[in-house]
């Protein structure tokens, strides 16, 4: 399925492009091991959270283990760490960077943190500390291998996890334009919606949708000049929408919590770190949910964001939001 769209023909793309994709793809593992991270809101966490040595924290997003290895420091000696994440190839890297964390049971799962409660049931863990953050990792972005990014020439595939699902391109060039419409307005408001998807079936009569660049180009065509907003790129919100759609970003996330609050030990605490406005109602709503049971504490009437300092130096933590609840059965 991954190599399917480097494979044939389109008017639109060149082969020589496609060379210098496959050798991305060959180099990726060594791309990813050279990547900075920043963990989001990393200040506030740690303040919440309020760790010591011998907790037991879960990192539902790992990633590349920018927020963990804080956790690691905080909870040695004997504590434990579990780590889960979708994405194989960052779980791999994550499990690399915490290698000299010592002093801390570590475990490590491939997962969809959606499967978060059955992750620490069947190692038996009673968490202190949760943390979800629904946020993408910036190498993911910064991968044109998985074709996240409008700005770089890749294949239009977007799955976090590359092992199962069905890729970007594929769905694209099996809806019908009012499918195409909803999705685009559901996950991103966004206003072209209808004229977005009319013109990529059009276009895909052509020739299938394989790359970003024939998704940029349709909603280029797709929306007139003087009406994009000069603020974002005209395909901004198409391609968070159909990320979001490709990876069912926006399902399950308040079951999730609910799940893994109840999961946590005395006085524990669950964080969610969320960066889209569909995400952040879920969480309010798990916790005001749980709240209402008297075993919750929900920590914040409104989310906290981050300071301008982070933003500065981060900008694309800007758009975080952070949830916390504490349970509180004595």
């Amino acid at each position: 399925m991954g190599n399917s769209v480097f494979q044939g023909k389109s008017t639109r793309r060149t082969s020589a492009k496609f060379i210098g994709l496959r050798k991305v793809a060959m180099l990726r593992g060594k791309e990813i091991e050279n990547f900075r991270h920043d963990p989001v809101m990393v200040r506030e966490v740690m303040s919440v959270f309020g760790l010591k040595p011998g907790d037991t924290v879960v990192d539902a997003t790992l990633g590349l283990a920018g927020h963990s290895k804080i956790f690691a420091e905080a909870i040695k000696p004997g504590g434990t760490l579990l780590g889960i994440d979708w994405d194989a190839d960052i779980l791999e890297e994550a499990k690399s960077r915490l290698s000299e964390s010592v002093g801390v049971t570590k475990h490590f799962v491939h997962s969809d943190y959606r499967q978060i409660a059955r992750c620490i049931r069947e190692l038996g863990l009673v968490p202190n500390g949760i943390l979800m953050d629904l946020g993408l990792n910036s190498a993911q972005i910064d991968d044109p291998t998985r074709g996240i990014a409008f700005s770089t020439e890749g294949p239009l595939d977007m799955r976090m996890d590359r092992s199962r699902g069905e890729p970007a391109s594929a769905l694209l060039n099996r809806l019908s334009p009012h499918e195409i419409e909803k999705l685009l307005f559901d996950n991103a408001d966004e206003r072209w919606a209808k004229a977005i998807g009319k013109k990529i079936v059009e276009l895909r009569k052509e020739a299938p949708l394989r790359t970003t660049t024939d998704l940029v180009n349709a909603v280029l065509a797709a929306v007139p000049l003087g009406a994009r907003d000069k603020r974002i790129h005209p395909a901004t919100r198409t391609f968070q929408a159909i990320r979001i759609a490709v990876n069912n970003e926006l399902e399950g996330i308040d079951e999730a919590l609910v799940d893994a609050a109840n999961c946590l030990a005395d006085k524990g605490t669950l964080i969610v770190l969320s960066y889209h406005s569909g995400e952040d109602r879920q969480a309010k709503h798990a916790f005001k949910e749980l709240a209402a049971t008297k075993e919750f504490e929900d920590l914040y009437r409104k989310p906290r964001q981050p300071e301008s300092d982070e933003i500065s130096r981060n900008p694309r933590s800007r758009s975080a939001k952070l949830r916390a609840i504490r349970r509180v059965l004595t």
